[in-house]
């Protein structure tokens, strides 16, 4: 589009000047820069590459074009765009996320109205960074050259190439850009797309830097996402260099600078896309303070007073910014931030029961100070001080929440709702009782001697009476009153007590707090103990529900329930436990066996806790408890109890130590290691060398045959093992012929002759009456084994005498995760979480990393001892002869009392499909309808769509059918 307003006219600005800001999922930082342009009289165009049509837009900013690109991903698509479209001779381009200052944006313009010789001009730039409470700013621009006047384009960049100013945002004239772009070329990542928008600008014509404040740029933005050719700084990617070589060589070209200046061009693109990552240089911080309403700012020790930043006005500009940032917060280290500070806003708004809390004006007052762009909470202080009487705080309030409202910006509380914490809280509020039912449950518990009664044993061993007050104020706040409470602090006795009290304090230190625990258990009248650390806050109906089910459950001598865990960034994580599983618990004891309630007398037979591993007491009892009764009496209550501090990632000697205490008690010469930090990885230390049949199922073509036949071959350790592969006559010779040219190892592999058609079921059945081994594994025909030791992985597993059948981790090539385990129910069928994850996560409670008990794994790669496959009565062929015949039978195996373990220490390169058809599910879901209900190394507060291990919908807890048939 041509413009017909002459250079230097009195035309009115926005006939002048565009400013055009780019956007790509940015919605609340898009409204806060417009708000922050609305004021000042030149033409705005955005340009959004989102997703999403942002319809509001030009209802919430009538004078403003918005024009929708999804298309346009890359910076120079975005910028193309815009030079289409704009009208005016002089155009800027920022960032949704940055703010340039509008009064430099004038001075820019009117250089280059008097100015006719050069193309673009600009100031200098800050980065900055937002957080919840300050924003801190950086160094961005260096004191270097500001006039790139030379008569040449060589001789202007062989200046440029010294310093290398970014100016992406410099306010250009529009046909300089145009006749830029024509040459710039396209389809290169945004930061290389960026380095030649500067490039083309110092190429066509002179380039003039103003000694001014300019703009401040998000520092998270200045590095735009990088494509698998971006490069880090200092990392020598030959991808990233070759694409920069490339560009160069275009560049060059492009733009006809003789063989001399392209030097100039590698050193100019390579310096331009290093300062695209952000600069380490702090210059100073602006904390905001809630009293007075404006920031407080601190200045780094390295200051750049040659820059134009060091004055009042400046300062006031950035005041009016942070406002900005702070009533509109968007960037991704702010909202986590955010995250942990509403959620401790939120905490300190709630009314207490308790008389002895702090009063909630003094609590929403300290929560205002962390963050008072809340409006929901600056509402509720209101009312609450107003209520009060206190006249001069109410009018501060007042003229604050006018300003808030002035901002127009969306209510900062709904914020919150969206965040993990927010989610959890809320799912939480979901499943209190109303009045009516915590009549009926106290009616019920009533007529019943009361319900249980719990015995809650806090340790203070740091003696923090604020810590204290919290959990004090979370048992009041509950709805079972059937409890008392002992606390074992190392310091002062606030009050003296006894036994027989509701509130019991015991003097401890750190060498006898053990025993004294035990005495008090020894003593208690209580029903059930549970343990618990200062800090730590009863959810307000999880014992109120615990003390229901556990009237049906006479047989219960454990429990265990779900809590949520506060991350060290303040922020809250759900762990919500599956039913009773042995294998995770070893594995991950930190996370599995805190918090449990425990029948006292059940406390009191085992001895009480033991002090020679008092920093993993718990973990020590459930296996002591282990080791007299087996498995029987554990339990799980799908109920979160409490909220705790997540537990520090870290190896635990005393965890460490009483699991090999335990598996020696158990016969087992182990050695536990710790591949990840807080985790255990045992090697029972089997002697045994058992000989193993591989049953190769699912052939496809000759070629995927061969390479899984190879991977077996070359890539086991293990010596005692034959592979048992079905060969139609059609194929025998070929696949006998290729496995003659293969050495002596393929000597192990048997040819077993079989009908055309044959379902996998069958097969297998077949296989095993053939096999010579006393272990059978089962192996997809279009698998790579990738372990060398993974024959004695399984091994490691399948030798225990209470394991049915070990299972292991499906991978794709590039290590991301087909296949971990199998859910009952998931997606309304058989499904494995975590699929698409790479091969360095963790998981849901480390679940990708360590070995635990699922309800079924998959025939791709299982392995299962040919003694318990014959007493199964190996694949029900009559129903699950084409699919889903192995997660039958690892239920009949659970069925008859042996665990299904699946391992991550073993990886096989498999698609991961499980073999489904309607009439199997069908079939499975009415033979198993129990298991479907409910998958018991599942946890029911978890979805059942998606990847796995997510939040599941917001619920209530039905308190009455619980009255009605109480179960654990």
């Amino acid at each position: 589009m041509q413009s017909n307003v002459p250079t230097g006219s009195t035309a009115p600005l926005s006939e002048r000047f565009t400013l055009v800001l780019l956007a790509h999922d940015q919605s609340t930082a898009l409204r806060r820069a417009l708000r922050h342009y609305r004021e000042n009289a030149f033409a705005v165009l955005v340009i959004d590459s989102s997703s999403q049509i942002d319809a509001d837009i030009s209802a919430a900013f009538p004078g403003v074009q918005y024009l929708h690109a999804p298309t346009a991903v890359g910076f120079g698509d975005k910028v193309r765009q815009a030079v289409e479209r704009v009208a005016t001779p002089y155009l800027a381009v920022a960032d949704a996320e940055s703010f340039l200052l509008p009064q430099a944006l004038e001075q820019a313009l009117s250089f280059l109205e008097a100015h006719a010789e050069y193309g673009a001009c600009q100031g200098y730039n800050l980065a900055f960074e937002a957080h919840a409470d300050r924003v801190d700013y950086y160094l961005f621009d260096r004191k270097g050259c500001e006039d790139y006047s030379g008569l040449s384009a060589e001789a202007r960049l062989a200046v440029f190439a010294e310093d290398c100013p970014s100016l992406v945002s410099a306010l250009t004239r529009t046909e300089t850009l145009r006749r830029s772009y024509a040459s710039l070329p396209a389809g290169f990542e945004s930061r290389l797309q960026e380095a030649g928008h500067c490039f083309g600008l110092v190429t066509d014509a002179k380039v003039r830097l103003l000694n001014i404040p300019y703009g401040v740029h998000e520092r998270s933005r200045v590095a735009k996402p990088r494509s698998p050719v971006g490069m880090a700084p200092g990392t020598e990617d030959l991808r990233a260099v070759a694409e920069q070589e490339r560009m160069g060589t275009l560049l060059a070209g492009a733009f006809g600078t003789d063989a001399s200046s392209r030097e100039h061009v590698r050193a100019i693109l390579k310096k331009l896309v290093e300062r695209s990552v952000p600069q380490a240089g702090k210059l100073f911080e602006s904390t905001w303070d809630s009293r007075r309403g404006e920031p407080v700012r601190r200045f780094e020790p390295t200051q750049y007073v040659e820059l134009p930043f060091y004055n009042q006005a400046f300062f006031d500009v950035l005041t009016s910014l942070e406002f900005l940032l702070h009533a509109a917060p968007s960037g991704q280290v702010q909202l986590k931030e955010l995250e942990a500070v509403m959620l401790k806003q939120k905490e300190l708004s709630r009314s207490q029961r308790n008389t002895d809390a702090v009063p909630l004006d003094e609590q929403l007052a300290r929560a205002f100070l962390s963050y008072a762009f809340n409006q929901d909470l600056v509402k509720q202080l209101h009312e609450v001080m107003q209520a009060k009487g206190d006249t001069r705080y109410v009018q501060m309030i007042q003229a604050w929440e006018q300003r808030l409202k002035a901002a127009a910006f969306e209510n900062t509380a709904r914020l919150f709702d969206a965040t993990p914490s927010g989610r959890l809280l809320r799912w939480l509020e979901a499943r209190e009782p109303s009045v009516c039912e915590v009549q009926k449950v106290s009616k019920y518990l009533a007529a019943r001697n009361g319900g249980p009664t719990f015995g809650i044993l806090i340790l203070d061993l740091d003696a923090d009476i604020f810590k204290m007050q919290a959990t004090f104020d979370s048992v009041i706040n509950g709805y079972c009153r059937a409890f008392k409470i002992v606390v074992f602090t190392t310091g002062d006795l606030p009050a003296e007590t006894t036994p027989q009290s509701v509130l019991h304090f015991v003097k401890v230190n750190e060498s006898n707090y053990v025993d004294k625990i035990n005495q008090v258990v020894s003593q208690s009248d209580c029903d059930w103990m549970v343990m618990a650390e200062a800090g730590d806050e009863l959810t307000p109906s999880g014992l109120f529900r615990a003390g229901v089910e556990l009237l049906a459950a006479p047989q219960c001598q454990a429990v265990a329930m779900d809590e949520f865990q506060r991350q060290p960034d303040g922020t809250l994580a759900d762990v919500f436990r599956p039913g009773f599983n042995l294998d995770l618990l070893q594995s991950v004891p930190a996370l599995m066996a805190r918090h449990w309630l425990i029948r006292r007398e059940t406390l009191v037979k085992l001895g009480g806790y033991s002090r020679e591993f008092k920093h993993a007491m718990e973990f020590d009892l459930l296996l002591r408890l282990i080791e007299q009764d087996g498995l029987q009496g554990l339990a799980h209550l799908d109920e979160p109890l409490l909220t705790c501090q997540a537990p520090p990632v870290q190896d635990n000697a005393d965890e460490r130590k009483t699991l090999l205490r335990h598996l020696a008690v158990r016969g087992y010469q182990a050695d536990v290691s710790a591949l990840v930090p807080g985790t255990h990885k045992i090697d029972y230390r089997f002697a045994e060398r058992p000989l193993v049949s591989i049953i190769v199922h699912g052939i496809g073509d000759l070629t995927t045959l061969q390479r899984c036949l190879l991977s077996v071959l070359q890539r086991t350790r293990y010596q005692r093992y034959e592979v048992l592969v079905p060969t139609e006559a059609a194929n025998h010779s070929v696949l006998r012929t290729w496995l003659d040219g293969q050495g002596h190892q393929a000597s192990r592999v048997r040819l077993l002759d079989i009908e055309p058609g044959v379902a996998t079921g069958s097969w297998i059945n077949a296989a095993s009456q053939e096999a010579k081994g006393e272990y059978l594994v089962t192996l997809a025909g279009d698998s790579e084994v990738v372990n060398v030791n993974w024959i004695e992985s399984l091994l490691n597993q399948a030798l225990r005498p209470e394991v049915g059948v070990v299972g292991v981790k499906l991978v794709e090539r590039d290590g991301r995760i087909t296949q971990a385990g199998l859910i009952l129910g998931l997606k309304d069928e058989v499904g494995s979480p975590f699929i698409g994850e790479p091969k360095t996560a963790r998981g849901y409670m480390n679940r990708l990393v360590v070995e635990q008990n699922c309800s079924a794994v998959s025939f791709a790669c299982l392995m299962i001892s040919k003694q318990l496959f014959n007493a199964a009565d190996g694949i029900d062929s009559d129903l699950f002869d084409d699919a889903l015949g192995d997660v039958d039978l690892c239920l009949r195996v659970g069925q008859a009392g042996y665990l299904t373990v699946w391992t991550p220490h073993v990886q096989v390169i498999q698609s991961g499909e499980l073999a489904s058809t309607p009439e199997a599910l069908t079939a499975l879901r009415g033979k198993w309808a129990g298991a479907f209900a409910q998958d018991r190394f599942y946890n029911g507060n978890l979805a059942l769509q998606g990847a796995g291990f997510t939040l599941g919908p917001v619920r209530n807890v039905p308190w009455t059918e619980l009255l009605n048939e109480p179960a654990v």
